[in-house]
């Protein structure tokens, strides 16, 4: 699954990146067989052509604001409008992503021999423009853990040009943690204050393409205004001892990965 040469990246470089920045390009990682089938599944899952159990499905707002998304709806019919599918560790063409022999090098260097999934989610930004992401971190107690988990792996199904909405981030601002105990969505007060808007740097991608992103850095996402389908797949991983603190419902057992013996 693949590309040629991907064993070959250099990982430790790749890492030390990301430390120093908060984010780093993997490179293209994702083989064209693999693309072409992850993309298929992807839509025969929004199409409910292929019904996983368990999945969670959020549409996109008509409107394309964040604010006005609808939570708790689920599945809605077929759609290729869907912005969010949480849970894809339970089909088996997007669990070998998640486990392949360069993510487990990465995730080893950065978490340690034992690994949990925190989630497995397909964003996807359709080719009627999609939901605007503002400012947000990926942690803080809204996340309902006793520890932050700190590694993304993004991994781009179709190009991701400036103008389809792509990644963009603050480089640096892992650094200094969360801007608020919640996580989540930074308030726009304290974006100004940090001028984050004009310090942006932007990360396009070409399909197949993957980076690292740690959870505390500040990134957002715009609309797609190019009329095709821009779809990605994120992955958070985290060390296995990591517990889950809610208690309005049962604690969520989470999937461990690279069981196998450690690579070297």
């Amino acid at each position: 699954m693949l590309a040629p040469g991907a064993l070959d990246i250099d990982v430790d470089a790749a890492l030390a990146h990301y430390r120093a920045h908060g984010w780093a390009r993997l490179g293209r990682a994702l083989g064209d067989e693999w693309l072409a089938e992850m993309r298929a599944r992807a839509d025969a899952i929004m199409l409910g052509e292929r019904v996983v159990p368990g999945l969670f499905f959020q549409h996109d707002a008509p409107s394309g604001r964040y604010e006005e998304l609808v939570f708790g709806r689920g599945w809605e019919g077929p759609s290729l409008e869907y912005r969010k599918i949480e849970k894809l560790e339970r089909d088996p063409v997007f669990r070998a992503w998640i486990e392949n022999p360069l993510f487990e090098r990465v995730v080893r260097g950065v978490v340690g021999a034992d690994v949990t999934l925190y989630r497995a989610t397909l964003f996807t930004k359709g080719a009627r423009g999609g939901t605007d992401l503002p400012w947000h971190q990926d942690g803080g107690s809204f996340w309902g853990l006793d520890r932050d988990p700190e590694l993304q792996i993004w991994t781009a199904l179709d190009d991701a040009p400036a103008e389809s909405g792509c990644v963009e981030v603050l480089d640096g601002s892992h650094a200094g943690g969360l801007s608020r105990p919640l996580g989540g969505m930074i308030p726009r007060d304290i974006v100004e204050r940090a001028r984050a808007d004009e310090r942006k740097t932007v990360l396009p991608a070409r399909a197949g393409d993957v980076l690292l992103i740690h959870n505390y850095l500040w990134h957002r996402s715009g609309r797609n205004t190019t009329g095709r389908t821009r779809r990605a797949f994120t992955l958070t991983y985290m060390a296995a001892s990591t517990r889950c603190l809610r208690t309005r419902a049962p604690p969520r057992q989470f999937v461990r990965v690279f069981a196998r013996p450690r690579v070297r």
